[in-house]
């Protein structure tokens, strides 16, 4: 089995001050955590994801930084401009959660169309996760020549016209933002469910999976695998993390029944794990031993409680036993992941310009 990758969120919907965000985000950074994630939604008010998280960028270092952006109703380039922005300001640490938007209510705030089935809307998302790649492979990593002697800013032939097509938009390119640090920063999916799952296998870097149990969670792993093979990937370059909320209110006492050893109990909120830090240690480390997934993507219920516990306890213990990094090893959230830079797709087909 691979390193164990470990990600929380930092959600506080109530919570509008950047401050708590940085100290959150800073906090998972001390505990070496590949990603922080934080959740966002037409669907409640709220402050946007992407631009908090781009508030928190030059106050942390190393840890990986992933707003959920939701594809339906938004602009295909404009979405992509933004993230690729992120890793810019971020230094290449940046991802992106894609998500739909499934409801009248959220359809009315754009006034553009109608509601309509998440399983169109996902492969939507992944006619958006496609055109994001090519739009952020539409500039060469060299294109910038910033010759004052010349005047010239740009080789205009190592930029790209994308000309995509899909059901619903069109984008002819190249992008406004050069080239991101990574290439493509990292795309992240919930895969739980229907044509998500697709999505997820054909183009996530890491997919998520709400599980109760290990069996289901490496049920989904397999599957996930064995779709992206038929997508013409290879399966290694999928990383497949279980969603869990955690309550660490009861600080050092045993798992509660069927939260610890048993795994965790599903809720209507998602899988939750309620217990201390050392049976989450136990938990994470058994379901990681025995190839069930690759890591775990934590929700704290109390988050600034848990997340000092998680990093403090459970972290901490992982390190102990040589389960989890001690340090990063590299900068960027693809070196976190074990994922390498994606090569130009123009580079190397030669796409017309």
């Amino acid at each position: 089995m691979g390193l164990l990758h470990l990600a929380a969120a930092v959600d506080q919907p109530s919570v509008h001050d950047a401050g708590s965000y940085v100290d959150l985000a800073r906090l998972a950074e001390r505990g070496g955590l590949d990603f922080v994630t934080l959740d966002d939604t037409f669907a409640r008010p709220g402050l946007d994801a992407l631009a908090v998280l781009s508030r928190v960028a030059p106050e942390t270092g190393r840890i990986g930084l992933v707003p959920t952006v939701t594809t339906t109703h938004t602009e295909p380039f404009h979405v992509q401009a933004a993230v690729a922005t992120l890793d810019w300001i971020s230094r290449g640490r940046a991802g992106w959660r894609l998500d739909v938007s499934t409801t009248e209510g959220e359809a009315r705030l754009f006034g553009r169309r109608h509601a309509a089935a998440a399983d169109a809307l996902w492969q939507e998302a992944g006619e958006v996760a496609d055109v994001a790649a090519k739009l952020w492979d539409s500039w060469e990593d060299d294109a910038e020549i910033r010759d004052e002697a010349t005047g010239r800013f740009l080789d205009r032939d190592k930029l790209h016209y994308v000309d995509f097509q899909g059901a619903s938009f069109s984008v002819r390119g190249p992008s406004i933002v050069p080239r991101p640090p990574q290439g493509h920063p990292v795309r992240v999916v919930d895969a739980t469910e229907g044509q998500a799952r697709r999505t997820a296998a054909q183009y996530a870097d890491v997919a998520l999976v709400r599980a109760a149990s290990a069996a289901h969670a490496g049920a989904v792993r397999d599957q996930l695998r064995s779709e992206a093979v038929e997508f013409g990937r290879n399966p290694d370059d999928l990383r497949v993390l279980a969603s869990l909320l955690v309550d660490l209110g009861d600080g050092e006492h045993a798992a509660e029944p069927g939260h610890g050893g048993g795994g965790p109990r599903q809720t209507a909120q998602g899988p939750l794990y309620r217990g201390g830090p050392v049976d989450l240690a136990e938990l994470i480390a058994a379901w990681h031993a025995d190839g069930t997934v690759d890591g775990f993507h934590l929700t704290p219920v109390e988050p600034r409680r848990d997340l000092e516990r998680l990093v403090n306890g459970t972290v901490a213990l992982l390190q102990h036993r040589g389960l989890f990094r001690t340090f990063y090893p590299g900068s960027t959230l693809r070196e976190h992941l074990g994922l390498a830079k994606p090569a130009n797709q123009y580079v190397v087909t030669g796409g017309a310009s």
